[in-house]
């Protein structure tokens, strides 16, 4: 950055707010300069509830912001409990093609094989993570009978029980019970509507489920991962590849299944930011607190790069 745009190191100058306006033009141009020497960061995203909103609307500024990342040189991919299908449309939304996206709570990466923005992007289940949930849907089913249940298979193949009208039901069947637990999965999802979310967490607490990875979610929603298997896990393969040190990784999310992810870049020496709106467990594994999604808060991190 040009010195001439800022006062002498230590030193406070007062300016008019047209000249404090052209300053920040200033930065911001030397930020997206490629001749300008800038970090490259892996940031990555968590989706409901950071960069969209519960109308499945986009969070204030947030299309601008990850464009202005791009132009600074930083790799911005999603990191997200939902599954590949429910995951696809909003990249195309947000006009972004990175090389690899992690789906069902670290349990599945996708890796780009090929196409762009403007054809149908092509991604390929590159590494999938599988346990075997008989023992789990077991126990489940004794402490929540009248919970729904859906399981996604190895290739992407969903299999549930009775629909819930927030499911993205693209390439899923209903199936009896029983046919969950016939093959091995990558992830199982139980909800029940008549728990409130506390007696839902009690009930989750009391089970004491095993061999497995799980999060609550904002409702009496519970997702099951195999054991040792969060967006963390995921996101250290992704870093790997891309050759990112772990120190340059910015992750942002607002629930219980980014905590995983939150240490484990706070550990490595990278960031880790919660949105405000998020559950007080969550704000405080986190390093640093952004606003609410319906305000905007990964915009205003963005654009703070």
């Amino acid at each position: 950055m040009s010195s001439s745009h800022l006062p002498p190191t230590g030193s406070i100058k007062v300016v008019k707010p047209t000249k404090a306006a052209k300053l920040v033009e200033h930065i911001a141009d030397d930020t997206e300069n490629p001749d300008v020497a800038t970090e490259r960061l892996l940031i990555a995203l968590d989706i409901d509830g950071t960069i969209i909103l519960e109308d499945e609307s986009m969070s204030p500024g947030v299309i601008e912001a990850i464009e202005h990342a791009h132009r600074a040189g930083h790799e911005v991919m999603l990191a997200t409990g939902r599954s590949w299908e429910g995951t696809r449309g909003i990249m195309r939304v947000l006009e972004i093609a990175p090389e690899y996206v992690v789906c069902s709570n670290g349990a599945v990466i996708l890796k780009r094989r090929g196409g762009d923005l403007a054809e149908e992007l092509q991604y390929e289940r590159f590494h999938v993570e599988t346990f075997d949930p008989t023992d789990v849907l077991t126990v489940l089913r004794e402490n929540l009978p009248q919970a729904r249940y859906m399981v996604e298979l190895a290739d992407g193949r969903r299999l549930y029980t009775e629909e819930m009208h927030d499911w993205n039901l693209a390439n899923a069947r209903r199936v009896p019970f029983a046919e969950l637990s016939a093959q091995p999965v990558c992830r199982v999802v139980a909800v029940s509507p008549d728990e409130s979310q506390e007696e839902f967490g009690h009930i989750v607490a009391g089970m004491g489920l095993t061999q497995v990875s799980y999060a609550i979610g904002w409702s009496a929603w519970l997702d099951i991962a195999p054991e040792g298997v969060d967006k963390s896990t995921a996101l250290d393969r992704v870093r790997g590849w891309l050759d990112i040190d772990p120190a340059h990784v910015l992750v942002i999310g607002d629930g219980r299944n980014d905590v995983g992810m939150f240490q484990w870049a706070l550990r490595n020496g990278g960031r880790a930011v919660a949105m405000a709106q998020g559950p007080q467990e969550v704000r405080d594994a986190a390093g640093e607190l952004t606003s609410s999604v319906s305000d905007g808060g990964v915009a205003a991190v963005l654009r703070g790069l």
